[in-house]
């Protein structure tokens, strides 16, 4: 009998992947991209193959220690209009099924579907994505978005797993709790630091103790993400950006405040610029500051009210990048704004 399930599709090394189909002799080589493409310069790896995964390269790292790690490998520039062309096609390939599609990115998205057979509509999509796309897929099955979504990791690459509540102790309960989707390495840390180590110890935890150490809200929560328990209603809603960004890496150190100023004043013009192509206002503005060596920190604030007025966005930011060390020496600047949400029509 037909019932429901989720089903989580997640491109393989999907940025690698278009650019070897762009430039089929880098089949089987090892493949980095980010930045500019060149690792004398100062960067961070957007994707790596996984003939480059491999030798420890991985997302964010630092362009100049990928190449340390893997000095054979084909280094290669951010193309972002051709990813955005290529996961287009992918979502419309999706979206010919007999399922309620959501996007979460450029590489994965969520099929809400009803069937009685949830590996074989897996491998109907694979196929299908393939054909269309020439990129393969893994595909994860759950009950919920979180099983599916975590199952697909299993899946890895090109294939199909199944995550519920039948088996889901059996596959999760000894595993570090950042394979939880929403606890990343720095809550792992703290749960580390409280004796909690798994998904199962996590799991029996008692929620009062987690609410009083972690906070009423987020304690909980974290509990419940180890028992598995998640939404799993798919919302068939196009994704929308949230927030625009504009970031530039330097390669020599900024020392001259009036200069961290200057750069901050100009990404958030083009951030500016950004949101007036959607007419969406600014509700919140941010500002990323990576001082030398690579020591991240982020601010924000809520704007008095929302605007798409270029002056506003620049005080804001220019405030908030006044708020950091103007001693210590600047390698990278980040300007964000996060928009309201979009005007919801009906028919």
């Amino acid at each position: 009998m037909a019932r429901p399930w989720v089903l989580h599709v997640d491109l393989d090394q999907f940025i690698a992947a278009v650019e070897v189909l762009r430039r089929p002799e880098l089949a089987g080589r090892p493949v980095i991209v980010g930045g500019r493409g060149d690792p004398t310069e100062r960067g961070v790896v957007s994707t790596a193959s996984y003939e480059a995964r491999e030798f420890g390269v991985g997302s964010a790292m630092p362009l100049r220690v990928a190449a340390r790690r893997c000095p054979d490998a084909v280094f290669l520039p951010v193309d972002a209009p051709l990813y955005e062309a290529a996961s287009a096609q992918v979502m419309e390939t999706l979206r010919s099924f007999d399922a309620v599609v959501e996007v979460l990115g450029w590489d994965e998205a969520f099929l809400g579907v009803e069937t009685d057979d949830p590996e074989a509509f897996a491998a109907r999509a694979q196929r299908a994505v393939l054909e269309a796309t020439r990129l393969h897929c893994s595909v994860g099955i759950g009950d919920n978005k979180l099983r599916a979504k975590i199952a697909t990791e299993f899946g890895k690459p090109q294939g199909v797993f199944r995550l519920t509540e039948e088996n889901w102790y059996d596959v999760m309960a000894e595993r570090p709790t950042d394979a939880l989707w929403g606890i990343g390495k720095k809550t792992a840390g703290r749960l580390s630091g409280l004796g909690i180590a798994t998904v199962g110890e996590l799991a029996r935890a008692d929620a009062r103790w987690l609410a009083s150490e972690l906070g009423p809200t987020m304690g909980p929560w974290y509990r419940r993400l180890a028992r598995g328990v998640a939404p799993s209603r798919v919302e068939g809603t196009p994704w929308v950006a949230r927030s625009h960004s504009r970031e530039a890496t330097f390669q020599q150190d900024l020392t001259d405040w009036t200069r961290v100023e200057e750069e901050v004043r100009r990404l958030a013009r083009q951030v500016t610029g950004d949101i007036l192509l959607e007419k969406r206002p600014a509700a919140r503005v941010a500002v990323k500051v990576r001082f030398a060596p690579f020591d991240t920190h982020t601010r924000s604030l809520t704007l008095d009210e929302p605007t798409l007025d270029p002056d506003t966005v620049e005080a804001a930011a220019i405030d908030l990048v006044n708020r950091f060390d103007p001693a210590r020496p600047v390698r990278l600047l980040g300007v964000r704004a996060e928009m309201v949400p979009p005007v919801q029509t009906t028919a």
